[in-house]
């Protein structure tokens, strides 16, 4: 894995940088061993591997929303902690939109600054900056069941962004959505990611979303969660349908295919075979 011993002198901080981070839960699972990760500033990495590898609880332990056992964990240099004195910030989409059924699709957006106590014509002009940016403008005031899961999706996404995050976590945002709604979001996923210059670490268990959005896909296997390999997906963008139909496209899915395997132990993975995932 990339590491800091491999930047250039003069190289830009990284994102992320994991050492040796490890996590255990209170019942006893060992749900990650000792991980090595990093993440350049501007990158777009996924993490992909079988359920209960570990991916969904390093991407809480970036984001601080849990405690890790050991090691180091810095993001641009600092402990998670300590980000806001980076000026920097994070934001982290979650699998289902979680989004307030009571309240307009604005309000929802706004939560977040309302929480941070952002002026009301600051925090306005941010919301109408975020629904633009995911093509919600028409429906800022829409209840969230007025709305198809993609676009409540794109509801959740928009309430990320409005905190003008230079980080994005994701975890399986896209996994419960039909293929077409999925592939469309994943562009525009992309788009949002190059336009606003973001650093993205994003969760799926999709082989072909991984090889479609990534610069680089890394691999983990369970018991406990490790990384165990890491493919680079060296194309250029705008990425389109018809890269996906490439022998490159192939090439990379049939890669990272056998490392899922190999990561499974040599069996096909089994939807919540373990607790962490």
């Amino acid at each position: 894995m990339r590491g800091a011993a491999d930047r250039p002198d003069g190289a830009a901080v990284p994102a992320i940088v994991a050492e040796g981070v490890d996590k255990t839960y209170p019942d006893g699972t060992h749900a990650l061993q000792p991980v090595h990760l990093e993440v350049g500033e501007g990158e777009f990495v996924t993490l992909l591997g079988p359920s209960g590898c570990g991916k969904s609880t390093l991407l809480k332990l970036v984001a601080g929303l849990l405690d890790m056992d050991g090691g180091t964990l810095n993001l641009w240099g600092r402990p998670p902690a300590e980000l806001k004195q980076s000026g920097r910030r994070l934001a982290f989409v979650f699998q289902s939109a979680t989004l307030m059924p009571w309240a307009e699709v604005r309000e929802n957006v706004r939560l977040p600054l309302e929480l941070a106590s952002v002026p009301a014509a600051e925090a306005a002009r941010r919301v109408d900056e975020a629904l633009a940016l995911v093509g919600l403008t028409k429906f800022a005031t829409s209840l969230p069941n007025m709305l198809s899961g993609g676009m409540q999706m794109r509801v959740s996404i928009a309430r990320a962004l409005v905190v003008q995050p230079q980080l994005l976590l994701m975890d399986e945002p896209f996994g419960a959505l039909d293929e077409f709604t999925r592939h469309k979001l994943d562009a525009e996923l992309l788009d949002l990611w190059r336009s606003q210059r973001l650093t993205v670490v994003f969760v799926t268990h999709s082989i072909s979303e991984a090889v479609f959005l990534s610069q680089r896909v890394v691999m983990m296997a369970a018991r406990p969660g490790r990384i165990t390999d890491e493919v680079v997906i060296d194309e250029p963008y705008p990425r389109t349908r018809e890269f996906m139909v490439t022998a490159r496209f192939a090439g990379y899915a049939k890669r990272l295919q056998d490392s899922l395997l190999r990561a499974s132990g040599g069996h096909e993975p089994v939807d919540g075979e373990e607790v962490a995932s």
